[in-house]
């Protein structure tokens, strides 16, 4: 096949099915995997109607080189159970795509001789007491705490992924993910950008727990599908941040959507969820400085996309 390719597990998630079609856009032949534990086949809708993109259903704990079908430059294990709803209703399932997908991934990528980019998280740092967060700090995470199938699943990943790129020479890309917001976001995504959003547009009280002085720094999808791909194609090898520098409380975040939303929700405060970051901030410094990338799109303007998205989305609801 003349044709570059990638291999994206995940591929019906929110972030999975941009990357997809971004790829695709690129030139790309891409293969999609995805179990639609947490997936949903209408983010792929478009692409299965496209030649360069193939999907298959299947568990990337489990599937096999002959599924796949053919080897693939580029190996994205990009599956994983980010949201709080759904890592406490599978806790198990959150564990193995961290352990046992990222295994089968890597030995993938290790007998292909592919790139390996691994998509982690901010959660690897836990409640942070360093800010903004660098990739050099270790975190202040809790291993047995009410996160910790998903942070422990993260940080178990990364170094299952350095060992493979010390021991064989593997090319890997470690990318720690910070709050990403955008459309083909779940409205019971638990996340507070979907649940503000929706409780706005339905005019019901907007939902903070804790003060709501805790912060977040939200990225548009499309800044940060564009550091992936870049960090994809490079010869960079080690882990780097992409996220927003822009610190905002969750106050500040519900409030901006209300107001963009013109609800009259007011908003409420319910007790704090146990051991919920108090503090999201990256430190960009490394995507800036090898790649150039900083996050383009206005948080405005962001919101107003995933807010037209999650209109649309009750709008065919209430026709279907």
């Amino acid at each position: 096949m003349s044709q570059k390719s990638v291999l994206i597990t995940g591929a019906a998630g929110f972030i999975g099915s941009h990357l997809c079609e971004r790829f695709v856009d690129d030139g790309y032949f891409v293969i999609g995997i995805d179990n639609f534990i947490t997936g949903n086949p209408d983010n792929l809708a478009d692409l299965m109607r496209h030649g360069s993109f193939e999907f298959r259903r299947a568990d990337a704990c489990v599937v096999t080189e002959d599924e796949i079908g053919t080897k693939c430059d580029i190996v994205m294990h990009m599956a994983g159970i980010a949201s709080p709803v759904d890592y406490v209703a599978f806790p198990i399932e959150t564990l193995k795509v961290g352990s046992t997908a990222t295994f089968n991934m890597l030995d993938l990528a290790n007998k292909w001789g592919s790139k390996f980019v691994l998509a982690s998280t901010s959660e690897v740092y836990g409640n942070p007491l360093v800010h903004p967060q660098v990739e050099s700090y270790f975190g202040n995470v809790n291993p047995i705490g009410p996160r910790s199938m998903y942070d422990e699943s993260k940080r178990f990943s990364e170094a299952l992924t350095t060992s493979y790129k010390n021991k064989f020479g593997l090319d890997t890309k470690i990318i720690r993910i910070f709050n990403t917001y955008g459309p083909r976001m779940r409205p019971n995504d638990g996340r507070v950008v979907p649940n503000f959003i929706v409780q706005a547009l339905n005019n019901t009280p907007l939902t903070v727990y804790g003060t709501g002085l805790q912060t977040r720094s939200l990225c548009y999808v499309s800044d940060l599908v564009n550091g992936i791909v870049q960090i994809s194609n490079s010869d960079f090898r080690g882990v780097v941040n992409l996220g927003n520098p822009n610190e905002m409380t969750v106050i500040q975040i519900a409030t901006a959507i209300r107001d963009l939303v013109g609800s009259s929700s007011e908003i409420v405060f319910m007790p704090a969820s146990p051991d919920d970051p108090e503090r999201r901030n990256p430190d960009i410094s490394i995507a800036h400085t090898h790649f150039n990338w900083l996050p383009k799109i206005a948080l405005e303007d962001g919101l107003k996309f995933t807010i037209e998205y999650f209109a649309n989305l009750a709008t065919n609801k209430q026709d279907s």
